[in-house]
This record gives structure tokens, C-alpha cells and sequence, in this order.
């Protein structure tokens, strides 16, 4: 269950968009996280969720909201989402093209009450195309934009997580989306539709790489390019401990540093951009890691500019004394979850609770600016 609604405060919300009212459609993966950084950043998000859908307390992306829950079934409940988003600044939804039209709070129908509304959509394909009405997920978003063909090893990509599309194409385009887009609202009195689809978010990621293939300078596939795995000086190796960790010693002094506190007197270590070396110094150097624990190594090589890392775990990332020293990650209800990011010097974010609401008090409150 949610806690209860704190009473009205006077003291104002931190963070750079605390008096922004933004209206959450409840969904899954982008939408909610999304959500919660514009939560974690000051804003009043209102989730909307059905009756009985509950909430729970642990949970990271659900930090931060009002919760309202209702049935959007039924045409009383739609003229009280109505009135809620006559104040509101944003509404969020993730719902396939045409749902929010067919229960009537479609872009045309909420601007006319409220013409000064951005209007965020998140989907995977789009709200137009060829593929816009079928269903998919991270994995299929991402593979049609060329950036799962190019991560995984030699013999077949390799999904990452759902990180390239739901979080990076998808949700944190949404935000900068959205975040344009009240800028502008500002400035014109005019709101819009921002049509965030996580293939277009995920191909806009692929930009630089794109930009590389024109150059002559990438090749299709994978683990043959120094940023895919390819290179012996910019990839991730096993310890002796079965651990692993992993090296980016790119420029010309960082491999040199490389070279010194690895112990690679090797002069075939010389060809550090022959393309066709990769492979031997690559099986050489997977030898020499394999030497040594990974503790050996981060005493040996962590806090220099060989550009190394150890490789950890989600249990031992909030350990390790830089993310520790910059509490990276909080504990909240008993579970450890990243904090909010980016940081703010003047206006900082914080993590709120979710608690429950009354959708005519709330859109009272808001008609009375508060």
C-alpha cells in the first residue's frame, strides 16, 4: 500500500522542475522511468492507474509520484482526467496508437482544454509506419536501427539488457522531449505532441557510428572494431579469479601506460592500430590478464590513466570506494537502487515517497495554483 497524502506544505519541492504538474498514464519500462528522473528532478508527476493496480513501495521507478487510481472506462472518470489536465504542464503515455483517442483524451481533445499541454507518447515503433500497431519489445526496436547487429561477439549479437532501447532511445528521449518542448511552451503559449518511439531514439544513439561507416572507418559486424571488441587495447578480459575487468587504452599514452604496468615488453605490441595484429595481441593479452586476480590488477592499474576498471556486479558496485565516496547508490525501504543523476548545485533532486491522491482535490488545488 502507498502512504498517505502529507498534509499541503508551503515549503516549495526541490529540484529545477518543482512547480511543473505532469500527468503519468500508468505503463511499463520507459514510461515510468522517465517518470521517476522527472520526479527525481522536482517535478509533481500524477500517476494514473487503474483500480486496485497498487503500488509497491520498493519498487525504484515508482518513487516520486501522486497515485490516482480509476477506471478509464467510464466517461465520469474521463471528464475528471479532463479537468486534472486542464493544470497540468505534461501528460505521459505509453499506450499503443489510438488507445488514448478511443477513450477520448486523444492529443486534439486535450489541447482544446489545455492549449499550453505537452503531450509525450512513448512507443517502441512510432505513431505511424508500417509497424506502428504491432508488438514488440526492447530487443526488436533496437534490431531494426543496426545497433543490435553491431554488439555481441563474432558468432551473433548480443542483446544489452533493454538499456539501448526502453532506457536510452526510449525513455531518456521522452525526457529531453518533453523537457524541449515545456521550454517552448513557455515562451509561445503553445503546446504539442512529442512522438518519442524508441527505434528513433536508438538509431539518433547510432549516430557517431553511423558518421564512422561514412569515414571507411567501421566495419560491419562485430569484434572487429576497437569500440566493439575487436581491439586488443579496448575490451573486457577474465582474472585468474574468474572476475573480470576492463581496459579502453585508446590514445597513444594510455597504451603506453598500458604497456608499462601490464609488463608488455612485446615489440608486436608496436602495431597498436594494425587491424590485422588485433587478434594475436588480443590472445596474448587475455594471457597476461589471466595472470593475476582482479584485485592484483586494480592495485596495479585502478587511479591510472591506462583507463581501467574493475568489471562488478550489481551487489558490488555500491561498494566500491568511488561510488561509495559519491553516493552513487541509497538505500530506500531496504533495497540499494541508483540516486538521482544528474546533480544540481542550486535546485538538487531528491527521492520522494509515492503516495495516494484524490483526483478532485488535487485538480482543486491546481485551479488554485498551488
Amino acid at each position: 500500500m502507498l502512504d498517505k497524502p502529507a498534509a499541503q506544505s508551503a515549503t516549495r519541492t526541490s529540484g529545477p522542475l518543482a512547480g511543473f504538474r505532469i500527468v503519468e498514464f500508468a505503463g511499463i519500462g520507459p514510461g515510468p522511468f522517465a517518470c521517476m528522473l522527472l520526479a527525481d528532478m522536482g517535478a509533481e508527476v500524477v500517476t494514473l492507474d487503474r483500480v486496485g493496480a497498487g503500488k509497491n513501495l520498493k519498487a525504484v521507478a515508482v518513487r516520486g509520484r501522486k497515485v490516482i487510481e480509476l477506471d478509464l472506462k467510464d466517461k465520469a472518470a474521463i471528464a475528471q482526467v479532463l479537468d486534472l489536465l486542464a493544470g497540468a504542464d505534461a501528460l505521459i503515455e505509453g499506450f499503443r496508437p489510438g488507445v488514448m483517442e478511443r477513450l477520448g483524451l486523444g492529443p486534439d481533445v486535450v489541447l482544446a482544454r489545455n492549449p499550453k499541454l505537452v503531450y509525450g507518447r512513448m512507443t517502441g515503433w512510432g505513431q505511424e509506419g508500417p509497424l506502428a500497431n504491432a508488438a514488440g519489445h526492447d530487443i526488436n526496436y533496437i534490431s531494426i536501427t543496426g545497433a543490435l547487429a553491431a554488439i555481441g561477439t563474432k558468432e551473433k549479437p548480443v542483446p544489452p539488457l533493454n538499456l539501448v532501447g526502453d532506457f536510452g532511445g526510449g525513455a531518456l528521449y521522452l525526457v529531453v522531449g518533453v523537457l524541449a518542448a515545456m521550454l517552448e511552451a513557455s515562451k509561445s503559449g503553445k503546446g504539442q505532441v512529442v512522438d518519442t518511439a524508441m527505434c528513433d531514439g536508438a538509431a539518433s544513439l547510432m549516430s557517431m557510428f553511423f558518421d564512422m561507416s561514412a569515414m571507411g572507418r567501421w566495419t560491419e559486424g562485430r569484434d572487429q572494431n576497437f569500440l566493439d571488441g575487436g581491439a586488443h587495447f579496448y575490451g573486457v578480459y577474465e582474472c585468474s579469479c574468474g572476475n573480470f575487468i576492463s581496459i579502453g587504452s585508446i590514445e597513444p599514452q594510455f597504451y603506453a601506460l598500458l604497456r608499462k604496468h601490464a609488463g608488455l615488453t612485446d615489440a608486436d605490441f608496436d602495431a597498436q592500430m594494425d587491424r590485422k595484429a588485433w587478434p594475436a595481441l588480443k590472445d596474448k593479452l587475455t594471457k597476461v590478464f589471466k595472470s593475476k586476480t582482479r584485485e592484483d590488477w586494480c592495485k596495479i592499474m585502478e587511479g591510472t590513466d591506462i583507463c581501467f576498471a574493475p568489471i562488478l556486479t550489481m551487489a558490488e558496485a555500491p561498494k566500491h570506494p568511488h561510488m561509495a565516496a559519491r553516493k552513487v547508490f541509497v538505500e530506500r525501504h531496504g533495497v540499494t537502487q541508483p540516486a538521482p543523476a544528474p546533480r544540481f548545485s542550486r535546485t538538487p533532486s531528491a527521492i520522494r515517497e509515492p503516495v495516494t491522491a484524490d483526483i478532485g482535490e488535487l485538480t482543486s488545488a491546481w485551479k488554485a495554483g498551488r
